[in-house]
């Protein structure tokens, strides 16, 4: 029944077909940068499609984070391995395109493909479309989400029923909720500390980059505000630790007690969930000027170097591992977010989030969410913010000197693109 389904979804996309007669080999990279046992969920669906399809193969190779996965899978094509396919980070859709490693879906798919790709999400397509072409199709995706101890909250004399909707709240409930032997809030600063202050960014009214990736605005008042604010929190509030908050521990620090309330991934949401031994809840960030959160995670891309038929069967794999009912599967096992509205349609995705209604959260945050941080050079202009971030938090340099340094630095880069 499943090939059947795969098969139909393939013929209404007007796939390249796949000869059964010949065996195809798929080389497919992937990261695993949140906890879960993502692995074996990962290999759950490909022994599926496997079992569906016994003309192709699939080698899934972890590679470990997002900067990881493409530093790996990008060495092996310019070694000459074999590689048809991989899950990277959705914001790397422009320097792969600069150095010609992927191609548009657009050329894969024939009549009728863009209906399938109007299935997903917008928010989640924006990071993967450049120049009307669709480069990335949404997988692995996410929103920031506000985990909260439920449990601390009551203690606290805070409603456990309402978390903080505004920075003001968030600041009063955190210094109510922080003792000696907690905190009130942690936000990451390590490993992605461009993505939480783009949060912060957005919910002071202003966006870090322009839409076509050749500017950037990192010491625009409303970003300096942004920074000094989260510093301030630490700092002055003194409801979060000062210095930087490690991204890689969060998880288990808020599972711990550690902390009463935590930003962090949606891809985290099912681990929390099994782990927690308090009552827990989820809900949007807070807003300032207004809501918000940039969508982050990993995007298929299908690499350039690859025969046709070796591309068609990657598509094929992509739409089977996409499809709503794969899409509420992954989704219930992980966190991270059903990537069309027919996945939340799915009578077992409808099922989960009733009995548990956390699920929803991230998927309701994209009316307010915005693409994450992307621009050519992305890297290298994303490492110039990162390193902003952190001097700002840990009292090197002042958020205005911090940003205007990192401004400057990402002028210089993207100048050859404009």
């Amino acid at each position: 029944m499943i090939r059947q389904v795969s098969a139909a979804a393939m013929l209404a996309a007007g796939a390249l077909a796949v000869n059964p007669a010949s065996a195809t080999e798929l080389t497919m990279y992937y990261p695993i940068a949140v906890g879960g046992p993502l692995t074996k969920v990962v290999d759950g669906m490909v022994e599926e499609f496997e079992a569906a399809n016994p003309d192709i193969t699939v080698n899934a190779i972890y590679a470990g984070n997002y900067d990881d996965t493409r530093i790996k899978a990008l060495a092996a094509l310019n070694a000459g391995e074999p590689a048809q396919l991989a899950v990277m980070f959705s914001i790397d859709a422009y320097d792969l395109i600069e150095q010609d490693m992927i191609v548009p879906f657009d050329d894969v798919l024939g009549e009728g493909g863009q209906a399938w790709i109007d299935s997903f999400y917008p928010g989640l397509m924006a990071n993967g479309q450049v120049e009307g072409k669709t480069w990335g199709i949404p997988f692995q995706r996410s929103t920031i989400v506000a985990y909260y101890n439920k449990d601390m909250f009551a203690e606290a004399g805070l409603d456990p029923e309402h978390a903080p909707e505004t920075w003001d709240e968030m600041v009063e409930m955190g210094r109510a909720l922080t003792n000696d032997d907690h905190y009130g809030l942690m936000i990451p600063s390590t490993g992605y500390p461009y993505w939480m202050f783009q949060a912060l960014a957005v919910q002071n009214g202003i966006e870090l980059m322009s839409g076509d990736g050749l500017e950037t605005y990192f010491d625009a008042p409303e970003a300096v505000e942004a920074l000094e604010f989260w510093k301030s929190l630490s700092v002055d509030e003194g409801i979060m630790p000062e210095g930087t908050v490690e991204w890689g521990t969060l998880r288990q620090a808020f599972l711990e007690g550690q902390t009463a309330m935590m930003w962090h991934s949606t891809g985290n949401l099912t681990a929390v969930k099994n782990a927690a031994e308090f009552d827990f809840g989820v809900a949007m960030l807070p807003a300032n000027v207004q809501p918000g959160s940039p969508t982050g995670g990993g995007n298929f891309y299908l690499f350039k170097d690859s025969t046709d038929e070796e591309k068609a069967a990657a598509l094929k794999l992509i739409q089977f591992m996409t499809q709503p009912e794969k899409a509420a599967e992954w989704s219930i096992a992980t966190g991270y977010m059903g990537v069309s509205p027919a996945a939340y349609e799915t009578e077992a995705l409808q099922a989960y989030a009733e009995e548990f209604p956390p699920a929803l959260v991230a998927r309701d945050q994209l009316k307010v969410a915005v693409a994450e941080f992307s621009t050519f050079e992305t890297a290298r202009v994303r490492e110039g913010l990162n390193n902003a971030i952190q001097s700002a938090l840990t009292g090197e340099k002042s958020a205005e000197e911090a940003l205007g340094e990192a401004q400057s630095a990402a002028e210089r880069l993207l100048r050859a693109y404009q």
